[in-house]
């Protein structure tokens, strides 16, 4: 080949790398629409990889060209890093800078509040009005093993779900993230809130977490201000020592699923382990989710002359010290 041609090759070379230089540069690094205001929301689902989400995006008139996003995740080693989630997109944005939120995660995020005091059923029902996921698919989830992961469940018995551990407190859910993360995440809370010096206490003790929970659930549903708790919580457990049965109203409210003040004498004859007007110590499990008060009043409760208690209808706890003292306060202030 004659020197001359070999020049104008090398010109053309040149000319096509710069070319194709400046449209990765475009492609990737100016948007399709600059300057736009316009917004969409875009699921990315789980399993979906670059290629697909490239066509989406392309369908969607988000971005310029499909191969151009999938050469620059390529390129920059982003290959395997985009995630799911809900995503707010624009046509104002570049390749470079939607691929970069992919990457951070930086997802449409709503806020879920789990108040004290309910249960599965009632957080399954909230999550299926949040559209979430079904009340069934959430009772199922509930019913998992997360023990591997989460040490402090291994001593739940085989017939009890999360009930107890799903931890009352308000709590950002990303679009599009799986239902068994939201509750990995819920579970890790609980971990957090139950403290080294608070599980080194409960060995003090010689109980478990689990036995404090339950009692953590029935205090949650029985009374509301912390000194009522602490007190209460001294009953049960004084009641739990001696042999005599907690006859807490909540706990055949639970099997029931009434809300009654003072439990109907036919359902505190029903057979349920549940049951603990008909079997002594503590339930089979936690009835309720309880917040930190209710956790705090089980594991350090007060000691006092009260064996019973009662809830007025205008909310106020009365104590008694005998069960005579106690029927009459209950024709007293349940009328």
């Amino acid at each position: 080949m004659k020197k001359k041609n070999v020049v104008k090759l090398i010109i053309v070379l040149c000319f096509l790398f710069t070319f194709f230089c400046f449209l990765m540069w475009w492609e990737i690094y100016i948007p399709i629409k600059p300057g736009s205001y316009e917004t969409i929301t875009y699921i990315a689902e789980r399993g979906k990889g670059d290629e697909d989400i490239a066509w989406d995006l392309q369908k969607l008139g988000i971005i310029k060209n499909r191969y151009f996003f999938e050469a620059y995740v390529v390129i920059s080693f982003q290959h395997s890093k985009l995630q799911a989630g809900k995503y707010i997109l624009s046509p104002g944005m570049s390749v470079y800078q939607i691929v970069d939120k992919f990457v951070r995660g930086d997802v449409v995020k709503n806020k879920i509040t789990i108040i004290e005091g309910w249960n599965v059923g009632d957080i399954a029902e909230y999550f299926e009005k949040k559209e979430i996921c079904s009340k069934a698919d959430f009772i199922n989830l509930a019913n998992q093993n997360y023990s591997k992961k989460f040490n402090f469940l291994s001593e739940l018995p085989e017939a009890v779900d999360l009930e107890g551990y799903l931890f009352p407190d308000t709590y950002e859910v990303s679009g599009g993230e799986s239902v068994e993360n939201i509750i990995e995440n819920i579970l890790a809370n609980f971990e957090k809130k139950i403290t080294p010096e608070l599980k080194e206490e409960i060995v003090l003790q010689k109980k478990s977490i689990f036995e404090i929970i339950t009692m953590a659930s029935i205090i949650e549903k029985e009374v509301k201000t912390m000194d009522d708790k602490k007190i209460v919580s001294g009953i049960l457990w004084k009641r739990w020592e001696s042999g005599m049965p907690l006859q807490v109203d909540s706990t055949v409210n639970y099997i029931t699923g009434k809300n009654h003040r003072s439990a109907l004498i036919v359902d505190t004859k029903i057979d349920s382990p549940y049951n603990t007007y008909k079997y002594k110590g503590l339930p089979l499990g936690p009835i309720s989710n309880p917040g930190i008060n209710s956790i705090l009043a089980a594991i350090y409760p007060i000691e006092s002359k009260y064996w019973y208690y009662l809830s007025a209808v205008n909310g106020k706890t009365i104590f008694s010290e005998t069960l005579e003292k106690h029927n009459i306060a209950r024709a007293k202030y349940l009328k």
